[in-house]
């Protein structure tokens, strides 16, 4: 991992007219954001450029810390810092939290499926809060957390998300009252209700039915003693509608808790998709003969990462990936007439990166693809298939600290 330096300013010259460019000491100008990645992508291409062959047939990301997070530990870390509470899935991911001095109080074990080996490692790190949408959780975790606060996971579902946990997890309505009176003998103290509608989720309404369900069940756990106060509305948020849907989110909670709740969520995806910059390198092209020239069929890029590597959700989520060429000088040109497809380096026929990809000018071998918004379920699923490298570098930014922004 490096932290990448770079001046307060750019020199630039302005022209009527014509784009801003670097040149000499003539005036200054302080970058945006997104020309402060793009000064990280110029500069890490030159120290790989100066490496020859060896060593710079590797893609690499650019993160701005100022503004999103994933399970890159330099950006827990910020998180952490700023307060930010945790849900983890794993042992590994509990470790990883604590190693960072997170109070255990500011995680929830989100998991609702749990082995008893990690249970066991909670409860010692501390990490009682944990969650249950079932009978034989409720027994596993009375054997070795006996005194674990609950949050009962209720079934929800948005149909329209890019991936649905419904079938997976969540007790349906019909099952709540059950599971709390069998809590209720066990001793247990459930202190709220959590739901998850799915990853990418799309429909307010979803959220508000889940909202609803989560107001009886409260009620449930209320008439059989407990006082439950938390209200865990999940996540799968997205950068488009993440202000529609959150606003529709508030107004519901209003209606149904009048008399308030604490209401956390797990915006994950939210967090880490925009602040991350993939940049592959162009290893090899095919350009089209004969028929397939005559048909027009695009040409074909082969880039050194794939769906195997940081492009999974171009499989599981059907995701259109649109590559930007990454200029040596200059601005690309706007008129878009060169075609390719862009595959990844495996020797597997799926590893399709995107089907067509437009360019203002002729891609090369050698050539840089950025592609933007690549910070959630990217490194994270990656696989090392057919032996390519996939712990990639990381080169990190700081847009927030930079003076005038």
């Amino acid at each position: 991992m490096d932290l990448l330096p770079f001046p307060s300013s750019v020199p630039v010259q302005r022209e009527i007219g014509h784009a801003e460019r670097p040149v000499g000491d003539l005036e200054y100008t302080k970058p945006t954001p997104d020309e402060l990645i793009d000064l990280a992508i110029q500069r890490n291409i030159t120290r790989i450029n100066t490496r020859g062959l060896v060593g710079g047939d590797e893609a690499f990301y650019i993160a701005d810390l100022a503004i999103k997070c994933n399970s890159d530990p330099m950006l827990l870390k910020c998180l952490a810092d700023h307060g930010t509470g945790f849900d983890c899935a794993s042992i590994e991911e509990m470790r990883t939290v604590l190693n960072l001095g997170v109070d255990p109080a500011r995680i929830l074990f989100a998991n609702p499926c749990k082995a008893a080996a990690s249970l066991v490692f909670a409860r010692e790190a501390g990490v009682l809060r944990t969650t249950f949408d079932n009978i034989d959780e409720l027994d596993t975790i009375k054997t070795h957390m006996p005194e674990a606060q609950l949050l009962l996971r209720i079934y929800a579902n948005d149909d329209s998300a890019l991936i649905s946990f419904g079938e997976k997890f969540g007790a349906p309505l019909d099952t709540t009252q059950a599971l709390l009176v069998r809590a209720r003998e066990l001793g247990f103290d459930v202190v709220g209700v959590s739901f998850h509608v799915g990853t990418g989720a799309k429909s307010p309404t979803a959220f508000s039915k889940a909202i609803q369900h989560a107001r009886q069940v409260f009620t449930q756990a209320s008439n059989l003693g407990f006082t439950p106060s938390i209200l865990d509305i999940g996540g799968g948020f997205e950068d488009s509608s993440f202000e529609s849907i959150s606003s529709h989110i508030l107004q519901s909670i209003r209606t149904e808790f009048p008399a308030g709740v604490t209401a956390i969520a797990e915006p994950g995806r939210f967090y880490a998709r925009s602040a991350y910059t993939l940049v592959s390198r162009v290893v090899a092209r095919r350009r089209q003969m004969g028929v397939a020239a005559v048909q027009g069929v695009p040409d074909m890029l082969y880039q050194n990462d794939g769906v195997y590597g940081s492009f999974m959700n171009v499989v599981m989520e059907k995701e259109v990936m649109l590559p930007v060429l990454v200029r040596k000088r200059g601005k690309s040109k706007g008129n878009k007439k060169y075609r390719y497809s862009v595959w990844g380096p495996t020797c597997d026929g799926i590893d399709c990166v995107a089907k067509e990809a437009r360019f203002g000018e002729e891609v090369m071998i050698g050539d840089w693809l950025k592609y933007m918004n690549m910070g959630a379920y990217t490194s994270t699923t990656a696989t090392k298939f057919n032996g390519f490298n996939t712990s990639l570098e990381t080169f990190y930014v700081n847009s927030e600290t930079m003076p005038g922004f």
